[in-house]
């Protein structure tokens, strides 16, 4: 037991170097952004030892965001260099701490502030979908005003787009070509989560003569985690609500030659009537497909015209016979349940068709279709960046019936 006191007694001794209060270590160091005048964000921040009396054991260099600065120290410990450019119009505080050749810390602060940039483009970036309630698949979306494609440059702009949930969940960022980003969790958003995202990419350098510009922040909420599975085998929708069966509901799905789309897709909007032409997708009067129909209840899923709406016309095939051109129809009252239960960002999913995999970008949102290694290949901080690329679908607003 005498040991370890008289350990304690020695640390606690006032004459022992590291008991005593750091001094001011100002005379012994020089950071070249010190001054009253803003400086030159190009410029790396600089810190050295000024008098060979001592070294530097650590810098710490952070702006008002709370953005932390990389940089090295030499071997020597002599001489610290940011690694990273400096974020313009802002403020910076330095903590550098030393110690001397008797053991001695040290510490000094100083504070400066950084110029506006010089820049002739701004990135700017629009985050979607609008503020709102949304369904448990819904991803989200950033636009960016200029195309990004270095992969550096791309890690800048993923590292300043910031996504939280509460509860936490683990997500990630997807390029999905040179100017837009989404954003999903590993697994879907847990139901009634808050969710946020915000930039912090004002006055960050992306590139010469491009630095990042304002980017308003978006706060979502997830409501019920509602889930439909469409069969074209059985022609039965299973509709789930936090994992309990709520309905299950006759349908038709496509046939042969307009055969409806497998995989997941997020419920983009809903129309409580569509007038549905089938000139829309290049079938004239003539054909023995030609239609013109007022349709009712029509919940969209894709942009090139996939809904599930009511088809009155098609009830004797519902649960019996895929009739419809791409369209998952069922009966009026079942179309009014359905819209009404769900809401954007919702999922429904079609299993066993003959028809195309859903595309993962650019009908809709078809994110959910990618594994998640996959999905984070497409991220700049942990794969590829979206290099690699992803097939877009790129369809036409029309209703398929």
């Amino acid at each position: 037991m005498l040991a370890p006191l008289m350990v304690l007694t020695a640390c606690g001794d006032s004459t022992h170097p590291l008991a005593v209060e750091p001094y001011d270590a100002a005379s012994h160091v020089e950071v070249n952004a010190a001054g009253s005048r803003p400086v030159d964000p190009e410029r790396p921040l600089v810190v050295t030892a000024a008098d060979g009396e001592g070294e530097i054991t650590d810098v710490l260099a952070v702006d008002r965001a709370g953005r932390y600065v990389a940089g090295r120290l030499s071997a020597d410990g002599t001489r610290w260099r940011s690694t990273a450019p400096l974020v313009a119009g802002t403020s910076y505080t330095v903590e550098v701490s030393t110690e001397n050749s008797a053991g001695r810390r040290g510490r000094s602060t100083v504070e400066f502030t950084t110029r506006n940039a010089v820049a002739r483009k701004r990135l700017t970036v629009e985050f979607g979908p609008p503020k709102g309630t949304y369904g448990v698949g819904q991803p989200i979306t950033a636009e960016l005003n200029r195309k990004v494609v270095d992969p550096e440059q791309r890690r800048i702009v993923e590292r300043g787009l910031l996504v939280r949930s509460k509860p936490k969940v683990e997500g990630a960022w997807h390029w999905v070509d040179d100017r837009k980003l989404h954003y999903r969790p590993k697994e879907y958003w847990p139901a009634h989560a808050a969710v946020s995202v915000r930039s912090r990419l004002t006055g960050v350098k992306i590139r010469d003569g491009l630095y990042g510009g304002p980017g308003r922040p978006l706060a979502l909420r997830t409501g019920d985690r509602v889930e439909a599975v469409a069969d074209a085998s059985s022609l039965v929708m299973t509709v789930r609500r936090n994992g309990k069966v709520i309905n299950t509901l006759p349908i038709t799905t496509g046939k042969a030659g307009f055969r409806t789309r497998n995989g997941t897709k997020v419920v983009l909007g809903q129309e409580p009537f569509v007038r549905m032409r089938s000139t829309s997708i290049g079938i004239g009067e003539g054909s023995a497909d030609f239609y013109d129909l007022p349709v009712h209840w029509a919940t969209r899923l894709t942009w090139s015209g996939e809904y599930v709406h009511g088809a009155p016309w098609s009830v004797g095939s519902q649960g019996y016979a895929n009739v419809s051109h791409g369209c998952t129809g069922m009966s009026t009252g079942n179309a009014r349940w359905f819209f009404r239960t769900v809401r954007p960002g919702d999922l429904v999913t079609h299993v066993n068709t003959a028809g195309d995999r859903m595309a993962v970008f650019g009908n809709g949102f078809g994110d959910w279709n990618l594994s998640w290694e996959k999905w984070r290949a497409g991220s700049a901080l942990h794969g590829d960046g979206g290099q690699g690329g992803q097939r877009s679908e790129q369809g036409r607003l029309r209703p398929l019936l």
